[in-house]
């Protein structure tokens, strides 16, 4: 649930990669101009092609950035938790934003308008360096999503997923590991590239393959090294 009291700006922004080398009374000056928003589960932020404006610091929640084919298919690129930062790219190349950006939870932005944010790379360079390592990071896992998308199947795809979800919040079983996935399977699909109804059958052969139980929403990774040479880890 988003909370009723008022977001303490200053350590939010502290807490952030991108501003938190900045010293209390910037941090004051730079919380002073923030404005806050607060945005429910699945509501939009800004989509693909908008006119960039500033933005954003993620305060609490998650937000997912996704491109959508003219059929309505999703395709998500990449999902920020507090801390990170949304929408850098058009602050630096006067785009759009490249991507639609919509709450995977109820969450609490902070919107900084881009003059604000390009006024303090050229005052303290070390925001600049900071923004140029979340922007290479970026690329990574853009690199890995392509590679994926077209050198993968679906299953190793999904069998990539489930290690990463079990890396985040599983609890370590024997050889294995034991989650709540909290992600469902349309969720699943768009993260991996794929449809619902696929995502439903390859989590069967996974289970066929005995490389995972499922019962209900909680899976089990029997064994990981057999399921990360499966998905070619």
């Amino acid at each position: 649930m988003i909370k009723n009291m008022a977001t303490d700006k200053v350590s939010a922004l502290g807490k952030s990669a991108l501003f938190g080398g900045l010293d209390e009374k910037e941090l004051r000056a730079l919380g002073e101009r923030a404005v806050e928003q607060k945005l429910a589960r699945g509501e939009i932020l800004f989509t693909a092609g908008e006119e960039a404006r500033g933005l954003f610091v993620i305060v609490e929640g998650a937000l997912r950035a996704f491109r959508e084919s003219v059929d309505g298919r999703e395709q998500v690129i990449h999902v920020e938790r507090a801390g990170a930062t949304i929408a850098e790219v058009p602050m630096f190349d006067d785009g759009a934003y490249p991507s639609t950006v919509a709450a995977e939870e109820d969450s609490i932005v902070l919107f900084i308008d881009k003059r604000d944010v390009r006024n303090l790379c050229l005052s303290h360079p070390s925001i600049a360096l900071a923004a140029l390592k979340l922007l290479a990071g970026r690329l990574r896992r853009c690199a890995e999503l392509v590679e994926a998308l077209s050198l993968h199947e679906v299953d190793q795809r999904l069998a990539r997923l489930l290690l990463s979800e079990g890396r985040t919040r599983g609890r370590r079983v024997n050889n294995g590991v034991v989650f709540e996935l909290l992600l469902t399977n349309q969720q699943i699909a768009a993260r991996i590239g794929t449809v619902r109804e696929v995502v439903s059958r390859a989590l069967s052969r996974l289970q066929q393959n005995e490389l995972i139980e499922v019962s209900g929403r909680v899976v089990t990774i029997l064994d990981e090294e057999p399921l990360k040479a499966f998905a070619g880890e």
